[in-house]
């Protein structure tokens, strides 16, 4: 199969034939039909995750249709379509037996974030040497062998290559804000960074009844967006505009809860103090390895929260139907989230778009 295969940090994407084995026990192979490109993605890229290992498979926002089941699959059938979540729970360890699955940390779930199926092997190879695909999914690619518990079986109406971002980038920013956060009715929300993710926040405030939803960006466009998707007001930050003080000019007292979507240190301790006493920050963004976040303690000490968020506290088999069924009612508009379509051998210029943060999503067909 044809497949986006990182060699190197740095260095493009190469598109090139990967061998597959057939799925064992548990596992399905999948059809890919569509993948996001995320910021995560560009991540490993640069070498600032911590699941980069080179060679790898990047993606991890696909939908597909199933190809194979491996033996003791019984969730899903050939011809199914998917979605590859984030992640797939044990449902075995203590967190999952509680309830906590958002929090399952296993042997299984750590192995899914190295690309690994849990006996600690890889089913993508390259010239006889193990290739990895990207938390499980390697999405980018024509095939995609995964967990049977990281697919979520969808109908057969939705659009694969609108609903293959709620792998990730929709569940992510809907979650921050109504499972991280659980932003109230009628409450005042600020959100700095309107890429895929932020969007998405923006959709799940407006969703979960704020009142008022201030998008901060530092480009027009991503601001007509954000506004078109729910915000009441937009911050163009920059120039001499500074986030803090644009959003304390709409809310005096500061906002009720303010989420960090771009991964900058900096940008999270402006977010902490854009809201009120008692308010909360949600850090959604994922800041460099090695960075350190400073804040001043009194603002701290004021009853304000700041809570980080994995994926928005997503539990694939609750939040990806839920994000399909606000689809279908019409609450929830994939579809203004694409904004360019491309093959996968244009897959680099994808990530080209993403460094220079022009635009929401590209979506690779396949």
């Amino acid at each position: 199969m044809r497949a986006a295969v990182l060699h190197a940090f740095h260095k493009p994407l190469v598109v090139e034939d990967v061998d597959v084995e057939s799925p064992k026990a548990g596992e399905v192979l999948v059809r890919v039909a569509a993948s996001g490109v995320c910021r995560s993605d560009l991540h490993v890229m640069e070498g600032e995750s911590p699941v980069a290992n080179p060679p790898m498979v990047l993606g991890h926002e696909g939908a597909g249709v199933v190809e194979e089941v491996g033996p003791g699959v019984t969730g899903v059938a050939k011809g199914d379509p998917v979605v590859i979540a984030l992640y797939g729970p044990c449902g075995a360890c203590g967190d999952c037996r509680s309830g906590d699955i958002a929090n399952c940390w296993s042997e299984s779930r750590t192995h899914n974030m190295y690309g690994r199926m849990n006996d600690g092997s890889v089913r993508l190879s390259l010239a006889g040497k193990p290739v990895a695909p990207m938390v499980g999914s390697g999405s980018l690619a024509e095939l995609s062998v995964v967990r049977e518990a990281q697919l979520i079986k969808i109908d057969a109406d939705i659009p694969l290559e609108l609903a293959c971002l709620a792998g990730c980038g929709v569940t992510t920013g809907m979650g921050a804000a109504l499972n991280i956060a659980k932003v109230q009715p009628d409450s005042t929300v600020a959100v700095i960074g309107c890429g895929g993710v932020g969007l998405n926040v923006v959709q799940g405030a407006r969703i979960a009844g704020a009142s008022r939803i201030i998008a901060c960006d530092t480009q027009s466009a991503k601001l007509d967006l954000a506004s078109d998707l729910g915000a009441t007001d937009a911050v163009q930050v920059g120039g001499g505009v500074e986030v803090v003080e644009a959003i304390k000019a709409l809310v005096p007292k500061g906002v009720d809860y303010a989420f960090e979507v771009i991964g900058i240190p900096e940008v999270v301790n402006q977010a902490f103090e854009s809201t009120r006493i008692g308010g909360t920050t949600v850090m959604v963004g994922a800041p460099p390895v090695g960075s350190r976040l400073t804040i001043d303690p009194r603002v701290l000490f004021s009853d304000r929260k700041l809570l980080g968020c994995t994926g928005g506290g997503n539990i694939p088999g609750r939040d990806i139907p839920r994000i399909m069924n606000l689809y279908r009612k019409g609450s929830l508009n994939l579809e203004k989230l694409v904004s360019q379509r491309l093959p996968l051998d244009r897959v680099n210029e994808a990530f080209e778009a993403l460094q220079r943060g022009e635009l929401a999503r590209t979506v690779i067909e396949l």
